[in-house]
């Protein structure tokens, strides 16, 4: 028999079909916010005796689950789960990649709104009561959209940068493919050829050997001056102090940060007081939004059911 320990926050009816799904076997739920990744809410013998896990458990706790089989996690990033010896042997793991596409995608939307149209001066403006317009602001009408980062939620931006009238080029390494929202598909390793080009770059980018550095000063030099960078992928691909620098230098119109790496940034960190830089601390995903709670949900009973019924799971990382 299977012992699942499920934190994440269900429905009444969720609850009922999750159970559904596992006759027979024992689950026990034990709800946490997702911002919360610890496994308080189940005791340690709950979690000795789990086969499966649906949440994000602090990889410390996880030293107390000999017989774990399976981590399903509620987040769509897996790094601290494939340092060595953090799962079991042979334990697999599954994510929740395409559960954040709407809410990330809103929260870049609005990050890349605000500065296209000067928000983070006027805000600033605000705070010392000062009561200044400012010159010209920027649209998505006619602008080109460069998205790195192709995925779940790299095509809900491009579909609603296209609702406001952008051309959205995507680079991957699979140009092959059909991309909702995305108007041309490049491969990946003409980024170099298409960064002038482009009047906003979205980044979305799981951390990868080849995406770490990736918008180094190098790379933020062939942006087009004028550009705006927004980044809700991982905040290692951007090199911020070359990016303070090209801000400072007005190079660039100004950027949007979800993400930064260090993360928080150090209070001494240039980034703070660049203009027209919008830094948000790591909000864009989570399950703020219903939508993205009941997402995450589905990916985790689907897989649940996968999982019994000895299928392939989708997301699989490990």
């Amino acid at each position: 028999m299977e012992t699942i320990v499920n934190f994440l926050r269900l429905t009444a009816e969720e609850r009922e079909a999750f159970q559904a799904a596992a006759p027979g076997q024992e689950q026990l739920f034990r709800p946490v916010d997702t911002q919360n990744k610890s496994a308080e809410t189940a005791s340690p013998q709950e979690l000795e005796r789990a086969t499966v896990i649906i949440g994000c458990v602090s990889p410390k706790a996880l030293a107390g689950c000999p017989r774990l089989k399976w981590l399903q996690t509620w987040s769509a990033g897996v790094d601290p789960y494939l340092a060595p010896g953090v799962l079991p042997q042979g334990c697999m793991l599954t994510s929740a990649v395409g559960g954040y596409g709407p809410a990330v995608s809103e929260h870049m939307l609005a990050t890349a709104l605000a500065v296209m149209k000067g928000l983070p001066i006027l805000r600033d403006n605000q705070r010392a009561h000062r009561r200044e317009k400012i010159g010209q602001v920027k649209s998505f009408l006619g602008a080109t959209v460069l998205l790195l980062g192709v995925g779940d939620i790299g095509s809900h931006f491009a579909q609603k940068a296209k609702a406001l009238g952008a051309y959205t080029i995507g680079l991957s390494r699979r140009p092959e493919r059909i991309i909702p929202g995305v108007d041309e598909l490049h491969p990946f390793d003409q980024l170099d050829q298409w960064l002038p080009q482009a009047d906003l770059v979205a980044m979305s980018l799981p951390e990868t050997p080849e995406t770490v550095g990736l918008m180094d000063r190098r790379r933020l030099g062939l942006m087009g001056e004028g550009a705006i960078l927004i980044n809700a992928g991982r905040g290692s691909a951007v090199d911020g102090l070359a990016l303070a620098e090209a801000l400072r230098a007005g190079r660039l119109w100004g950027a949007a940060l979800d993400v930064t790496k260090p993360e928080p940034l150090p209070e001494e960190h240039p980034l703070w007081d660049c203009p027209n830089l919008l830094l948000t601390p790591h909000t864009a995903g989570g399950d703020r939004m219903e939508v993205t709670r009941r997402r995450i949900a589905a990916i985790a009973l689907e897989n649940l059911g996968r999982y019994l019924a000895g299928e392939e799971l989708r997301n699989r990382m490990r």
